[in-house]
């Protein structure tokens, strides 16, 4: 397994599972997905050495998983926009001309922002910093729970004159 290995594995399993309909709404809860993508990260990165992974390769290797993980989310995404755009702009527009407290600026802000590729952006500028946060701190978890114990130094030969 190659040094960036885990962190790709770690990151495609955040951002499947994380662009998934249902399985996705599991990251309401504490960013599950991301935390879990961190913690298979070190896991695997543990596999590869027989001694204790360092606490920096396990950071950055979890932020390279959000990192990742983020931006297959935001494809996935960019994927089902462009297949529900249409229905989802016309949602959206019905909902803000049903609400007549919305301004006139903020309405034509928001249907650009929700209109084709924006709201792909608009989830990566959100997603990479927030997956890269997570991911690294189930990375943190991952170490606490599977870094091999470092084994006792051997005792010092002892000179007997």
């Amino acid at each position: 397994m190659g040094k960036h290995q885990p962190a790709l594995l770690g990151g495609i399993l955040i951002g499947v599972l994380s662009a998934l309909p249902v399985v996705g709404a599991l990251n309401a809860c504490c960013c599950l997905w991301v935390v879990l993508g961190g913690m298979l990260t070190v896991y695997l990165q543990q596999q590869q050495k027989p001694e204790p992974v360092e606490t920096a390769d396990a950071v950055i290797g979890g932020l390279l998983a959000g990192l990742i993980g983020a931006v297959i989310m935001a494809l996935v995404q960019a994927l089902m926009v462009s297949i529900t755009g249409p229905v989802t702009q016309q949602a959206l527009q019905q909902a803000l001309q049903d609400n007549p407290e919305v301004p006139a600026e903020a309405r034509e802000m928001l249907l650009r922002l929700f209109s084709g590729q924006g709201v792909v952006l608009f989830v990566l500028a959100i997603a990479i910093p927030l997956y890269a946060v997570f991911a690294m701190l189930g990375s943190l978890l991952g170490l606490a729970l599977f870094r091999k114990k470092t084994p006792p130094a051997p005792p010092a030969p002892s000179i007997q004159v």
